[in-house]
Parts: C-alpha cells; structure tokens; sequence
C-alpha cells in the first residue's frame, strides 16, 4: 500500500534525487510482481494538493499510475473500520490527529486492514502513526524477499 509520501514522489514530474530513487524503487517492485496498491484516500491526498498548486503534469502522471497498478475504492466497511480506530486512538490517549480533522491516517489503516491479508506493508516516508496499527516501513526499507 502506497502512503501519500512515496505517491507524491513518484508522481512529481521534477526528478529529485529522491522521488527519482523512489520511481525506480517502485519500477522493481512492480517487475518483480509485488502487489502495489493505490489506497483512494492516499490518492485523495497526493491529488488535492496537485490541484491546489495547479500542477497538471504531475495529475497526469498521478491517472496514469492508477491506471497501471490496483487502485483500492473506499468502501463503507473501511470507513466503518477507521472511526472505531479513530475512536479507539483517542480512548486510550494517542489520537493521530486533531479531533476535528478526518484522518487520512486511519482511513488507510482502515483500507489496509480491509484487504483481509497479513503481510499488507504500508510503504510510507514517516511510520509514526501508521505502525502504531498495522505494519508500515520506509518505502526504501521494504525489499523484494
């Protein structure tokens, strides 16, 4: 599962050195016939800001990718699944964000649970949040076994 970080790399049309390093993390990746997958919520974040900033080379690229690998809709039973995280974060003090807020975060511990297969990763550029729910790594930790 792609996290927001490693998406908008490989999205973004400027090769860093880094979103470069990653492009060609995900291109091994996808030859050796790992099960990448793009959460909609994460699309939602990576697309957003594309958006907001105008950035019409990088969307193109962003519809491309979905086009190429697994794009994973929301459905209800991972939006039901993400409010009892949501809830159950903040019962036992550690809240992922704002109460305010939506919560990308657990949407996508939601949609990675809902898959219903132990070895999902959720290839990320910050664990924080995320590994405190389901297992999550560097996008440049996780290697083709």
């Amino acid at each position: 599962m792609l996290d927001s970080g490693p998406l908008g790399l490989v999205t973004n049309p400027k090769l860093s050195t880094e979103s470069a390093a990653c492009a060609q993390w995900l291109q091994t990746h996808i030859t050796a016939g790992s099960r990448i997958i793009i959460p909609e919520i994460t699309d939602y974040e990576v697309r957003r800001e594309l958006l907001r900033a105008n950035k019409i080379k990088g969307l193109a690229r962003l519809d491309d990718l979905a086009q190429l690998i697994k794009y994973l809709p929301i459905g209800t039973v991972a939006m039901r699944q993400a409010a009892k995280l949501w809830a159950q974060s903040r019962q036992q003090g550690q809240p992922t964000s704002g109460d305010k807020t939506i919560d990308g975060d657990v949407i996508l511990v939601a949609q990675s649970i809902t898959l219903g297969v132990s070895d999902v990763v959720i290839a990320t550029t910050n664990i924080g949040h995320l590994s405190r729910f389901i297992s999550a790594d560097l996008w440049q930790n996780i290697t083709i076994d």
